[in-house]
């Protein structure tokens, strides 16, 4: 795998990009925080950029399908140089509007991007690499985030917040440039001879191709939990550091989530290989669930970083797992549609998790949300989980090109 040469471009522009995407997000926070006093404001505002990106998913998925995936991935990395545009013009007016815009077109071009993202992963590395791709893949997105957040950081502190979105453009601009060094001959077979009937094949063919296909609907189901702590985790840091009166433990909470990331996804296939990944991703589901309320404690400073480190490495098992998942259980002609589907899904949740928490940290506190959201995660565990019991469907045979194609 490391001998392929698409795998370091990937690999290398997603490191690039990434520092880019976590320097602007930073930048967004601080911008909020500049001109938007309310959390319930502040979770609306981010809830706009991400309901444009579920209403384009299914559009997303169907071109994603019918077209080469590397061009897909060319127009939408495009797409995020220009949102970056928007940026500029609400600091130059300090306008919450322009943000808005430029909330909307970079969640329009992620809608594109990381489907096919998903779907090229397959075609560039045989089955038996994808776990380990999947791992070394959400590895470097923690690099980036790490430097990213750091590299904010000091940039706050040393110049302005122009300069961070400015680093942003030039991080999604090489991002561009890596995107057209890709060489996929196999997309390229695959798509002319599929485009037509792509074209007209439906975004809802995803829903039956999941009930034939349990494990990834379990899968799908479970992914739920993480987002319950991963939708409001901005949020949560912000309150966590006003909560402590220290700013610098926001950087921190950062640097020891994603360093735990990192940690977990090295060791997945080592550990995947041993174990039922069903029953492990239950087992890792419930660990976020106790870490969520954990934060009940955050006051204290070493729980509240044990807290996000025992998340993140717990991630780090269970984000390559599921993605691996999806990647060989689910036919590759229905991965555009599907990874769309799945990213609608992960949007849809992330919005009413952001929503619910800056509503909760406006009225019930932060204590108090973060016992609701874990007593909720440990539910759908006890429920989904009886109900696995009950029916295991782990050693039955999965139905793959053929129960598709019946669709």
């Amino acid at each position: 795998m490391w001998k392929n040469r698409n795998v370091w471009i990937l690999l290398c522009g997603e490191l690039i990009a990434g520092i880019g995407l976590w320097t602007g997000i930073i930048g967004n926070l601080e911008f909020l925080q500049q001109h938007v006093p309310s959390d319930f404001m502040k979770s609306l505002i981010l809830f706009t950029g991400l309901l444009a990106g579920v209403m384009v998913a299914p559009l997303a998925g169907r071109i994603i399908d019918s077209y080469s995936k590397k061009k897909v991935m060319i127009y939408a990395s495009f797409g995020r140089m220009l949102s970056v545009l928007f940026m500029f013009l609400a600091i130059e007016f300090g306008s919450v509007f322009w943000m808005i815009c430029f909330m909307i077109a970079i969640q329009l071009s992620a809608a594109f991007y990381f489907p096919a993202l998903q779907a090229l992963i397959p075609v560039v590395v045989g089955e038996k690499d994808l776990l380990q791709m999947n791992g070394a893949h959400m590895n470097m997105t923690t690099i980036a985030r790490i430097i990213g957040t750091a590299l904010a950081g000091v940039m706050l502190v040393f110049v302005s917040l122009y300069s961070l979105y400015l680093a942003s453009f030039v991080a999604y601009g090489l991002l561009l440039l890596s995107t057209f060094l890709l060489v996929v001959e196999e997309d390229e077979k695959i798509v002319p001879g599929v485009k037509k009937d792509k074209k007209a094949a439906s975004f809802k063919e995803v829903l039956p191709l999941l009930r034939g296909v349990p494990i990834a609907m379990m899968a799908l189901i479970l992914t739920l939990i993480p987002m319950f702590f991963l939708g409001g985790f901005n949020l949560m840091v912000i309150s966590i550091s006003d909560l402590q009166q220290d700013a610098t433990i926001k950087g921190l909470i950062y640097t020891v989530e994603g360093c735990c990331f990192m940690l977990g996804a090295f060791l997945v296939k080592r550990v995947s290989e041993k174990v039922d990944q069903v029953k492990f991703m239950f087992i890792i589901t419930t660990v976020v669930a106790i870490t969520h309320l954990s934060l009940y404690f955050a006051e204290f400073k070493w729980l509240a970083l044990s807290s996000f480190g025992i998340f993140g490495f717990a991630i780090g098992f269970f984000f390559p797992i599921t993605a691996t998942i999806f990647q060989t259980k689910i036919p590759k002609e229905y991965h555009g549609r599907f990874f769309s589907f799945r990213s609608m899904l992960d949007r849809v949740m992330f919005q009413v998790v952001l929503l619910a928490t800056g509503l909760f940290l406006d009225t019930i506190g932060f204590q108090y949300m973060v016992l609701v959201f874990g007593v909720i995660s440990l539910s759908m565990i006890a429920f989904f989980g009886l109900r696995y019991i009950k029916t295991p469907f782990q050693d039955q045979p999965l139905p793959t090109e053929q129960k598709a194609g019946s669709i």
